[in-house]
Parts: structure tokens; sequence; C-alpha cells
């Protein structure tokens, strides 16, 4: 182990240039959102970081090879970076789609092979051009940027969000939709409230650093640690907690005390004798105090434990009707009370994700591919949450995720990884003489448990992209806390200009084209983001001339699925008889971007959705029977994709009492009444409550002549579902 670092000595410019962008990446990073991308946070972010990670990627590598030394020195240090990567991209090779898993989930952004190429760049380059000094310089300015996050989001809590007046010039909480309310949980810059109560629970640990060292550390040149800095440091605590209390984010919660015992423990058991100065510290004691204080006053969001707060011992008595446990599967009568309890549904969602690791234990489906694998092992249970609509692009359990995506060997690598920085942290504690500088060991030891919060938090969720910078970044600065640091070649180099020269102009060349590619993906979301305004408000026509412009500045087959659905739809509203000529190319062009989503991503249930609603317009502009046999082949395929979605019987059981009004044959005819009741039933029994299913199966009913089961159906909605329904009502005196 080498302890000094010959390159940080010399300290060219290009190094410090790279410094001062590593701590932009920290500071800035937190803070970028922007309304006029398709996703206004983690899209924003992640375009943040490959921008600087590409500047520090290409500003390392042209000065390095000036200085004539290597891009890359091997240490068995990397090896499990190396095995985790190599997974990833033998999972990126198997890919049920390759595109998402290079680029990750359109929507989430992060997470993809590209964006871990980027992380890794950020944290090899960091080993190389930081040291202890920085790093405190790094923390010290994390923890500026932690307080201006929070400032930012303290005024949503009373009405007053900063975002809604930077995003609409007026203060207050109403540009959000009810998916966001930042009076109830707040979640100001980084998103929603998981996230920044993750990201909050790492620099509760940081703050821990700051406050704990100043009473234990007696130096001369320690002397700022005055009790002025020390009041500091205890307020910033308190306010990290109090803000992880506002965002309700029990997984932050649960981190933040776990984290808090591993500090205990591992400074009790390597730094018992300064346990002592602790104890003598009013200003520990004053913190303690004013944490346990906003514990009872501001609660946890936790029932039980808020209960026990308010001196409400009693356990609050629940109807035996919500406590009941129905058999399985579900029944009619079992239905949702309410609104479903989220980690009930993440129970759902984890067993889903269990199912599909099993079903591709070796290299999963591919990185980032859990929104549309997911679909394949949905349990029908789904479908009795208030959530069964929605798309799960994550299993809501990073390890869980990893598992489903990438298989054993995934989650394999993924644990040997954060294994071995546990286990390097622990042995370079252990290997520290009790002498040797308190300051070092107390670092390592504030750092171990903000990572430990990251992986308690990725257990009931997952990562994000600026949580990513942290659990990437620890592990480097542990190593450089811990005296590694990579070894440099000093010999001067013979290397001729020339030789210097091509590289330099390739790396050149190749850090311009990426830069304009992230430009590219930036102002493609652009129109993407416009396209999906006019598509909500049914301008199908401007919507498809901004999706055909995000095609020409990035190729997503997102953005050509809903070219597609725009395409059809402009077709459908011509004249079909007036019009045929330009009707039937708008067709020919919807069909073709279908066909091109589906070449990119045949396993996407939503793009074979995408053909059958193509084709249904289709039939209503030509009435042609084929239309509707097509329509009815592409949800055939999604059934395969995603056999416990409701909706698709439902469509089938449409499309099919289509062709039995078409057709003339009375064999086809019965065929066709047969399997439109059987498509309905199959929706009914996916969804024992799914209101629109039993309507149309009465309609349905009364079509074919069979009133009394038509009674029932509408019956069961007024008894079942909803009594005031005034469709079923309406239907019921009809018959």
């Amino acid at each position: 182990m080498n302890t000094n670092n010959t390159l940080l000595k010399t300290d060219p410019k290009f190094v410090r240039f790279i410094r001062l962008l590593y701590y932009t990446l920290f500071v800035l990073t937190p803070f970028i959102m922007f309304s006029g991308t398709s996703e206004l946070f983690e899209f924003n972010k992640m375009v943040t970081i490959y921008t600087l990670a590409t500047c520090i990627a290409a500003i390392w590598a042209i000065g390095r090879i000036k200085e004539g030394k290597p891009l890359f020195q091997f240490s068995k240090i990397y090896i499990p970076f190396i095995l985790f990567f190599l997974t990833q991209l033998a999972s990126t090779v198997k890919s049920i789609d390759i595109h998402t898993s290079l680029f990750g989930y359109y929507g989430r952004f992060n997470g993809g092979l590209v964006s871990l190429i980027a992380f890794y760049i950020l944290a090899y380059v960091g080993l190389h051009v930081l040291d202890i000094k920085m790093i405190k310089k790094l923390l010290s300015l994390s923890m500026l940027t932690s307080v201006g996050v929070m400032l930012w989001g303290l005024p949503g809590r009373v009405g007053y969000d900063m975002s809604c007046f930077v995003f609409t010039h007026q203060l207050g909480n109403s540009c959000w939709t009810d998916q966001f309310r930042p009076a109830e949980r707040m979640f100001s810059t980084l998103g929603q409230p998981n996230w920044l109560g993750a990201y909050l629970a790492i620099h509760f640990c940081i703050g821990l650093y700051f406050l704990v060292k100043k009473f234990i550390i007696h130096k001369k040149n320690e002397e700022e640690s005055s009790w002025l800095n020390s009041i500091f440091s205890g307020i910033y605590i308190v306010l990290t907690y109090v803000c992880i209390l506002f965002t309700r984010s029990r997984s932050a919660l649960i981190s933040v005390y776990v984290a808090l015992g591993i500090f205990i423990v591992l400074f009790l058991f390597f730094e018992r004798k300064k346990a002592v100065e602790l104890l003598r510290s009013n200003v520990i004691y004053l913190t303690a105090i004013l944490l346990l204080f906003s514990t009872v006053i501001f609660k946890t969001g936790i029932g039980s434990v808020d209960r026990i707060l308010s001196f409400q011992f009693k356990t609050a008595t629940t109807s035996p009707k919500q406590v009941e446990k129905k058999p399985n599967p579900p029944s009619p009568e079992d239905f949702t009370q309410g609104v479903t309890e989220s980690f009930d549904i993440r129970k759902i969602v984890w067993d889903g994700g269990i199912k599909l690791g099993m079903r591709n234990p070796v290299f999963g489906t591919g990185v980032e591919t859990f929104a549309y694998a997911y679909y394949m092992v949905r349990p029908r249970a789904h479908n009795l949450t208030t959530e069964w609509d929605f798309l799960y692009n994550k299993a809501h359990n990073e390890y869980l995720n990893f598992f489903a995506t990438t298989g054993f060997l995934g989650i394999g690598s993924y644990l040997l990884l954060i294994g071995s920085v546990l286990g390097f942290a622990f042995v370079t504690l252990k290997k520290k003489s009790p002498d040797e500088t308190t300051d070092e060991k107390l670092l390592i030891i504030s750092l171990v448990s903000g990572y430990s919060t990251i992986l308690i938090t990725n257990f009931f969720g997952f990562s994000t992209s600026t949580i990513n910078l942290f659990f990437y970044g620890i592990p480097v600065w542990i190593w450089i806390y811990a005296g590694y640091t990579v070894r440099v070649n000093d010999n001067k180099s013979t290397t001729s200009p020339l030789q210097k020269n091509v590289p330099i102009a390739f790396i050149s060349a190749s850090a311009l084209y990426i830069l304009f590619s992230i430009l590219c993906y930036f102002q493609g979301d652009l129109q993407y983001s416009i396209s999906e305004v006019y598509t909500r408000s049914g301008e199908f026509q401007k919507a498809a001339q901004s999706l055909d412009i995000a095609l020409k500045w990035r190729h997503e087959h997102v953005y050509e699925d809903k070219l597609s659905y725009a395409l059809a739809n402009i077709a459908y509203a011509a004249d079909y008889q007036k019009e045929k000529d330009t009707a039937d190319k708008l067709r020919q062009l919807s069909e073709y971007y279908n066909l091109k989503s589906l070449k990119a991503s045949p396993s996407n249930v939503l793009y074979w959705k995408t053909r059958a609603k193509d084709y249904y317009l289709f039939y209503q502009m030509t009435l042609k029977p084929e239309e509707i046999q097509e329509a009815i082949r592409s949800l055939d395929e999604a059934k395969k994709l995603s056999p416990t979605d409701p909706k698709i019987p439902y469509s089938l059981a449409i499309f099919y009492s289509l062709l039995e009004d078409e057709s003339k044959d009375k064999v086809k005819k019965t065929e066709y009444m047969e399997k439109s009741i059987e498509s309905i039933n199959e929706a009914i029994y996916l969804k024992p409550d799914y209101r629109d299913s039993y309507s149309l199966k009465g309609q349905l009913m009364k079509k074919f002549g069979r009133i009394q089961e038509a009674k029932d159906a509408f019956t069961f909605i007024l008894e079942k579902i909803n009594p005031q329904d005034a469709e079923a009502k309406k239907e019921l005196e009809s018959l």
C-alpha cells in the first residue's frame, strides 16, 4: 500500500480543475430540476451527471496522456467492482430490451449500464484526484447543499412550495398533482419523499462526524472546534432529522436509527477511550434531547409508534371485515377497502420479483427491464390493490430488482461489492493503532454509517441518481482515508509528441461526440414532453410533429410507440372516403413505427397493446373485420407476456363481440359470442372488483339475449361495488 500519492504532490492544473468539477457535481445535482422535460427530477439530474462525468473523464485522460502515465492501473481492490460490471454487461447482452438495459427505463433513466459506467468513472477519477483534506471539504459542501435542499422544501409544509413558485410563478402547492403533496410529505428538489429521506439520512451521518470530532480531537490546529461550530453541527443534525420526519419516509427513518446504532457500536469498539470525552459534552446531550423532542412533537408517521408517543397505548380497533383473512384466490367479496397500504403492495411486487428471478436465474431478464418483465409474473393479488393499473418500473427493493433483472450472478456480485466495501472499512479500523489520529477512524465510522443508510433505504425502495453518487463515492473516500492510493509511475515519458497528440485528438473528438449526444438526449426529451401534453389534450397532429422532431434528435423506441398511436389517431380522424390515400399513408406509417418499436422491444406488452389500439382505430376507418382480427392477435401476444392483466381479456371481449356483429356465418357468430363471454369472465376472475368488466358483461349478456345474467351483472355492481352507480341503475331499469 502506497501512502504517498505523487500525482497529488505535482498537483497539475488539470487535476485542480477536475476537483472543481467533482465538487460541482455534489453541490449542483441535488438542486437540478426542470419542468420542460418529461420527468422533472431524475432525467435532468442524470443529464447533469453524464455531462460532468464526460468532462471529468476527458480532462483526466488528456492530462494523463500528456504526463505519459497510463489511464488505468489494476489493483485487487477493484475486483468486486469489475465483477459487478461484468455481470451487468452480460445481463445487458442477454437482455429482452438491450436499449433499455443500456440507458435505463425511460422515466427513471438511472440504473442502466451507461449510468453505471458514468458512476465508475467518477469513482475512479476521484480516487486519483482527492485526498483527505479535499474529502472533508467535499463533505462540508455537501452538508451546506443539503441545508439548501431542506430550506427549499420546508415552505411547502405550510403551503408555499418554492418549486411551484419557480415553475408557475405562484407561491403555493397547487401546481402539484395528488401524487405530490408537499404539505403532507416533503420532497423538495429530490423528486419523492423517500428519495429526499434517503439523501438526508446519509447527511445525518456526515453531520455526526462534524459534531463528534470537535469533542475528541485536541490539537492546536483544531481550534475551530468552538462552541459556535459545535452548536451549528448539533442544529444541523436536528434540522436534518426533523426534515426526515417531514418526508414521512419510514425507510429513511429506520435507516437513521440503524445507522446511529452502528455509529455508536463502532465508536465504542474502536474508540472506547474517547467515549468519555463525549459524555462530558453538554452539546451532545442537548442534541440528543432535541432529537427526542422532535420525534414526540412531529411524530414518525408510523402508526404504532406515534400512538405510543401520543400516550395512546390501546391498539386501534379494526372491524372484523378488515382483519379477516380471505381465501386465496380472491373472491368477488374480497375487495380493497380504501387505499391499499404501500407495504402490502410492496410485498406483492417483491413476490413477483422473486418469481421473475427464479424464471431467469443466471442473467435475469436484462438490466433495468423490470417494468416490462414484471408483467410476466405479476401476481393476481396485485389486481385487488388501489395501484392495480400502475406500471412498476422497479421492484421497490434494490436487491430483488437486481435478482429479477440480472439473476443470481447480478445480485451475487452486487452483494460481494457491498461486502468488500464494509469488510475493507472494518479491517482498516481494526488495523489502525489506538494512538493514530482519531479523526481518520471517526470519519470512516461515519462513512460506514452513511453507507448503511443507503443499504437500508434501497431495501425498501431503489437507488436514484443522487444516492448513487454516494453509493459509489463513499467506498473511494474510505479507501483514501485508509491510506490507499494508486501507484503512479513517475518515470519521465519517452513518448513522442505524435504518439501523444493522436490519442488526445481521439479522446477530445469522442468527448465532443458524447456531449453532443447528451444534448440530443435532452432535446429529444423536450420534444417528447411537448408531445405528451398534446396527446393528453387530443391534439394528435401536433403530438406527431413533436415526436417526429424528437426522433430526429434521438432514437428511442418509446418515441416510436407514441408516434405510432398518434399517427393512427390522425388517420382515424381523416375522412376515409374523401382522403383515402392520405389515411392509408398515415396508417402505413403508423404500422411502420409500431413494428420498429416491437422489433427493438418484442417483450414489451405496452407496445403490443398499442398495436391492438391502432388496429381498432383502423377498423373504425375501414370497417373491415381483418383489422379486428389483427388487434386480437396482438392482444393474444400481449396476454402471453402479461397473463394476469384484466384489461387484456376485457378488450378481447369487446373485439370478439364486434366480430360477432360482423360475421354472417352462424357457426362463427356462436364461436365469437362464446369467446366474448369467456374473455369477460376471465377479466372478472383476474380482478373480481373490476366495475367496468361487470358493466360490459351486463351489456354483452343483454345483447346475446341472456337477460337474467345481464341483470345479475348490473345488480352485482350496485350491491358489491357502488350502490349509487347511475349507469347500472339505468341498465337495470331498461331490463
